[in-house]
């Protein structure tokens, strides 16, 4: 199978030698260049990344308790004394987490007053950075002779990309998910240009980058197709069986081992999917959403810049003298990124949080076609270019810089919000009211799960299998039954959209014997069973409390919540003190 080849892609300025094409060294950018291009984009998204903060959305922290449980060896849990559920959705990102934290980086301390919890999962976004523009520079050796301008530029693209910053320093898995599916069009245009794109390894390790593509993320399945799909355009019918079996060879990497990963999880979990995915409700691909959602992308990212960059990369892909078969492979993972990205429900967190991969494959085919353009054409050619680039790009700079601001000013639901609004004031609630053995259900679940030593139920389904399902089916009169009847929480939190989508509302709480502790203008907020109440005399005071605490953990408890969370968290400060 390795023994059979296909042709070396020529490049002007290039010479053949062997079965590959590689650039003199009068003409490719030395090593030190394209490390500096690496280093400085990685720095200049780093530098944006840090206005965010010590931000890390809620979301993560769900994954963050599942380590600890696995690392504790509970299990996939996500606290001590619950069943096995899979509320996570990055089975290799939990395993990065877990590895952290049994060498003492992740979940053990504060270094510099910033607790490891934030800098630990932002360390490893920036490491996936680094490497994701490391096989940018990789990918760009083999196609231009100046690589280290496709990986400076693609650097400028990331890191004023406000989507690409705020999730990779989330604390979600959105970095690595980037990362490999880079990694991927960099070893397909390797394969192609060394003429070896039918060889054991290119097809096993095409199959394997997808496996964790996969494992990062549910729709990272998509890059599973790549390698075939490049095999396809590139077939000629006398290497039909030659690529018929490089394809078997890729498809199988991927496909054996997540078929025994599918496997496992149906055995410990009970289902094929995710939990989260059920409660999330994922409709089948729909054509009117795939349009409505990557117009949307597409208009966030600017049209201007849209329209040139597809322009660009058509023309590379058309003219004679351009690698097309290797642009092809970085062509191809965008493309079908762009695709599952399409058919995803709307994200509730904003920011086009699922386009992550998106962005830097985007920048490598249009960092890749421009240069590689300019370096084949004339004076007026390579101007040309220039300005439309400069142009476009500042336009669609200026245009997120709105965004961006606004998105440092109101980042989506921070952890530490979590931890300050619902674990500490939940604890307290518990601790006040001489609560042994209590449980609270509420959607805000991270934060929740690292600090609470109330036992958690999940309001939102991502932990609970039978709400996940209630969900999806729109039941929310079986939800409630099941609520009130069988998990019967001590504390039920629900505001906003919650309370309106569960029917968590004042009149039915009241029904089912819940008194308030703290009420919010659309009718939510913090309620107890009544029956739980052993001192009824401290209701006064501990409602008095909650209205003055609650409301300033919204105002400043967003970015502050402890340099190590553990649970059984309650207020801390003399003036939080509930009085008796």
């Amino acid at each position: 199978m390795s023994g059979t080849t296909t042709p070396a892609v020529a490049i002007p300025g290039q010479t053949a030698r062997g079965t590959g094409a590689a650039a003199p060294k009068s003409t490719a950018s030395p090593w030190w260049a394209d490390a500096a291009a690496v280093v400085g984009g990685g720095a200049l998204v780093a530098l944006h990344g840090s206005r965010l903060g010590q931000w890390v959305v809620d979301d993560a922290a769900i994954t963050f308790a599942y380590a600890r449980s696995v690392d504790e060896g509970l299990g996939p849990v996500q606290q001590a004394g619950a069943a096995p559920v899979e509320g996570y959705s990055n089975p290799a990102w939990l395993a990065l987490l877990v590895a952290g934290r049994r060498l003492g980086l992740f979940d053990h301390r504060a270094l510099f007053g910033v607790p490891d919890l934030v800098l630990y999962p932002k360390a490893l976004g920036l490491l996936c950075v680094l490497g994701t523009l490391t096989a940018v520079a990789c990918a760009a050796r083999r196609l231009v002779a100046r690589s280290w301008v496709v990986t400076a530029l693609a650097g400028l693209l990331l890191g004023a990309n406000v989507s690409f910053v705020a999730w990779t320093f989330s604390g979600l898995e959105n970095p690595l998910y980037a990362c490999v599916a880079t990694v991927l069009a960099a070893v397909l245009v390797r394969a192609v240009t060394t003429g070896n794109l039918l060889g054991g390894g290119p097809a096993a390790a095409s199959g394997l980058l997808a496996l964790v593509a996969a494992l990062t993320r549910p729709d990272g399945a998509v890059l599973a197709a790549v390698y075939p799909l490049l095999l396809l355009l590139t077939s000629r019918r006398a290497e039909l069986w030659p690529r018929v079996r490089a394809a078997a060879l890729g498809t199988a990497a991927f496909a054996v081992p997540y078929a025994l990963f599918l496997a496992w999880r149906l055995a410990v979990f009970g289902r094929l999917v995710p939990n989260t995915a059920v409660a999330k409700s994922q409709e089948p691909p729909d054509a009117e959403l795939f349009t409505r959602t990557t117009g949307e992308l597409l208009t966030f990212a600017g049209w201007p810049a849209v329209l040139v960059a597809a322009a660009l990369v058509g023309v590379a892909l058309t003219r004679h003298g351009m690698p097309r078969t290797a642009l092809a492979a970085v062509v191809l993972p965008l493309a079908l990124t762009l695709c599952a990205y399409g058919v995803l429900e709307p994200d509730w967190m904003g920011m086009h949080r699922f386009a992550t991969p998106v962005w830097p494959l985007g920048a490598l085919a249009l960092a890749v076609a421009a240069v590689g353009l300019a370096e084949r054409g004339g004076p007026r050619p390579r101007a040309a270019v220039a300005v439309a680039l400069s142009t476009t790009l500042l336009l669609s700079w200026s245009a997120q810089r709105e965004s961006a601001a606004a998105f440092r000013a109101e980042s989506t639901l921070p952890m530490c919000l979590v931890v300050n609004r619902d674990g500490v004031v939940f604890n307290t609630y518990a601790d006040r009211l001489g609560v042994e053995d209590g449980s609270v259900l509420l959607p805000s679940l991270g934060g929740t799960l690292l600090t609470s030593d109330l036992k958690v139920y999940d309001l939102a389904g991502l932990t609970e299998p039978r709400i996940a399902d209630a969900l999806s089916a729109g039941d929310t009169e079986g939800l409630r039954a099941y609520a009130f009847r069988e998990l019967r929480p001590t504390f039920v939190h629900a505001v906003g959209v919650w309370a309106r989508k569960t029917g968590m509302t004042a009149p039915r709480l009241t029904a089912e014997g819940y008194l308030p502790l703290y009420r919010t203008a659309d009718g939510g907020g913090d309620w107890v069973r009544a029956d739980a109440v052993r001192h009824p005399e401290r209701l006064g005071p501990l409602r008095a409390w909650a209205r003055r605490v609650v409301p300033a953990a919204y105002e400043s408890g967003r970015d502050r919540c402890g340099g190590v969370l553990r649970p059984g968290q309650t207020a801390t400060r003399p003036s939080d003190r509930p009085t008796h």
